[in-house]
């Protein structure tokens, strides 16, 4: 089988050959720390680890006012802009990582319907980038026998970005009219954004959402509230790409047990990264919930980081040899995203086990 068949099948619930190959790193894992452990820079991660997943354009711009961040202010170190949300973030100049939040403008019902809600209400063709290069890069990556994936946030996400959590949680119980608007304003704009660029690029093979509902502890907001609020906005969304045949890949960090029913309620095809630091294990989740679900990550970067190989092959092989043993559909991936704690060699190391234990049915 080829990747692109490969994913397919998996993305479909159905047993390839063997499992599936992806990963996403911190930045400065690869520039600033594996680039002197042998890793060579002039070759992509997912060209020298020959990955079945490749990241096309297509990303959106979602802010409301494109084009206008503008640098608040700055040091060697750190630089606080504001964004075209009325987001101030602090960002860190040399390493990856989450910006502080400074401060929110769109912080009421008020705010958002007077200024922020009438600017995403149009169709506008500069919020998709080139899609002559989209479909260029699709036709490339599938020349490569590879799956082609669009990526985007959406409205947790955004909400988030655009309302501040401070401001958006409590909202989530006082101000949930304010909510449905958000989420109902997003998901026309989503669909009208990605219909105009489909009928101009073509579809990709997939798409791929981010959206962090969860902590170390848990749910950023109850299972209630995220059925109520959130989940048909990402029904209605996914329906949407399935109208297009396009399988969706779910990304939500953090401890995220209690939603994963609510993730198939929703039609997501596969569940990532599932943290095994937060307490998600891909084994249980396998045994509750068979194949309903494909799986991509869960590999404890933590363990990774200890470069003992006894730890890591209990890691790696054991989960790949129970998640094999029940047949289930799974891509190898950490429980995030590789960090400079996880060595070059540590991370081939588990590579090998992984390409020794990925074939169904041994």
């Amino acid at each position: 089988m080829t990747s692109r068949e490969r994913v397919f099948a998996l993305l479909n619930h159905e047993i390839p050959d063997h499992m599936g190959l992806f990963e996403h790193f911190w930045p400065e894992t690869l520039c600033q720390y594996w680039v002197h452990q042998g890793y060579p820079m002039d070759t992509a991660p997912e060209d020298l680890f020959d990955y079945d997943i490749r990241f096309c354009a297509g990303w959106l711009n979602t802010e409301p006012f494109m084009n206008s961040s503008e640098v608040l202010e700055e040091s060697e170190e750190w630089r606080i802009t504001r964004d075209g949300r009325g987001a101030s973030l602090k960002y860190w100049k040399n390493k990856s990582g989450t910006p502080e939040h400074i401060g929110f403008d769109c912080v009421t019902p008020e705010i958002w319907a007077n200024k922020y809600r009438e600017p995403l209400l149009e169709t506008k063709r500069e919020r998709m980038g080139d899609p002559l290069e989209a479909k260029r890069q699709v036709e490339e990556v599938r020349k490569r026998g590879k799956f082609a994936m669009f990526g985007n946030l959406f409205v947790f996400e955004l909400m988030r970005a655009t309302i501040g959590d401070v401001n958006f949680l409590p909202a989530l119980l006082l101000e949930p009219d304010w909510i449905r608007d958000f989420c109902q304003v997003y998901l026309d704009f989503y669909r009208n954004h990605y219909a105009l660029l489909f009928s101009e690029a073509g579809t990709p093979d997939g798409i791929f959402l981010y959206e962090d509902w969860g902590y170390t502890n848990g749910l950023f907001c109850s299972p209630k509230v995220l059925a109520d609020l959130v989940i048909p906005y990402e029904k209605a969304l996914v329906s949407f790409f399935k109208d297009y045949n396009l399988p969706v890949i779910l990304h939500s960090c953090g401890d995220i047990r209690k939603a994963v029913p609510f993730i198939i309620e929703a039609g997501f095809d596969c569940l990532q990264p599932m943290e095994a630091k937060a307490g998600c294990d891909v084994v249980e989740f396998g045994k509750t919930y068979g194949n309903r679900l494909a799986y991509m990550g869960n590999i404890n970067v933590v363990e990774l980081g200890t470069g003992d190989k006894e730890r890591i092959k209990e890691e790696v092989v054991g989960k790949v040899k129970a998640l094999n043993e029940m047949r289930i559909p799974y891509f190898f991936h950490s429980d995030h995203s590789i960090p400079p704690t996880v060595t070059y060699d540590s991370y081939r190391y588990a590579l090998d086990l992984f390409h020794e234990n990925k074939w169904y049915g041994k």
